[in-house]
């Protein structure tokens, strides 16, 4: 950063030479102070919601069905995992409502495994706005997790409606009020880790081909398919699933919407210290790189 600023004052002397005044121009590809960067971010923040609701409009757009898919997909997905996991491996055996457990799961998962999935190509598919465009590249983040929250409200509309109609017929009840405010904690983790993996994903393009893995032990560890208590009785294990804030979340949807019951503040303080603390880190971590984005992709 101090080498670019150093390389614009020969350019600068010259405009002053000519009797110009330079005091308007900045140095393209340099790091701007961190509370300059919020500055620049909040001044966007309109593009940035624009071009979220623009690419949720016209994600689907090409399909017969379009925005129909926001909602039948996650629904088929679910009925998938159910047939496997229920009516072949028999894995609901002893469970009051395994069709609710499995919905909630396999829904509300989804949205973080696409943070996880497409976050390390995130700078790469958006190469063109970047060389193209002078903004704070965190905008790119934070616009695809708005459109990944919006797809996500039509989820968890069909989510609640699901877990309504399917036998056990769940009902509403005064905690489902607090569903709000779990998918709230979701939106900050998730966008902790688009950043985060944004820029892994920029210095190490060959992780984003080990993301389907890295999604699939993420789904095993996190309890989405089935109750990991039920299968697991190693410590170690069972220490490093208590860790991970995606099992936390799980629970909470799941307390909340099935159990009708307010969960124990362990699990709101787990998932809250992870969204927190990784979105403040990604944050970071991701204005870090920020004169890095520009240059040609390995």
């Amino acid at each position: 950063m101090a080498d670019n600023a150093k390389g614009t004052q020969p350019i600068v002397q010259a405009l002053r030479d000519r009797g110009l005044d330079p005091s308007g121009l900045e140095p393209v590809g340099v790091r701007p102070p961190l509370s300059k960067y919020l500055k620049e971010l909040w001044e966007r923040r309109h593009f940035i919601w624009m071009d979220a609701r623009h690419r949720v409009a016209t994600s689907n757009s090409r399909n017969l069905l379009g925005s129909v898919w926001l909602v039948l997909q996650p629904m088929l997905e679910a009925a998938m995992y159910y047939v496997v996991f229920a009516e072949i491996l028999g894995v609901d055996r002893g469970m009051d409502n395994f069709p609710g457990f499995i919905i909630i799961g396999v829904l509300m998962f989804r949205s973080t495994m696409r943070a996880v999935s497409s976050g390390p190509t995130l700078l790469s598919s958006n190469k063109a706005m970047i060389r193209a465009f002078v903004f704070p590249r965190a905008s790119l983040a934070i616009s695809a997790e708005i459109r990944e929250s919006i797809q996500m409200i039509y989820t968890t509309v069909t989510m609640m409606v699901m877990i309504m109609v399917v036998p056990y017929h769940e009902l509403p009840e005064y905690t489902w009020l607090l569903v709000p405010v779990i998918f709230a904690f979701q939106f900050v983790l998730n966008l902790g880790i688009s950043l985060v993996m944004a820029r892994v994903g920029f210095i190490v393009p060959d992780i984003s081909q080990v993301m389907r893995l890295i999604g699939r032990l993420l789904m095993y560890g996190s309890g989405v398919i089935f109750p990991i208590d039920r299968f697991v009785d190693n410590a170690l294990i069972m220490a490093l699933i208590q860790v991970n804030p995606i099992y936390h979340m799980l629970v909470l949807y799941r307390e909340v919407l099935m159990d009708g019951t307010v969960p124990a503040p362990e699990h709101w303080l787990i998932l809250g210290a992870w969204a927190l603390g990784l979105t403040f880190f990604g944050f970071l971590f991701f204005w870090r790189g920020e004169e890095t984005y520009g240059a040609e992709q390995r």
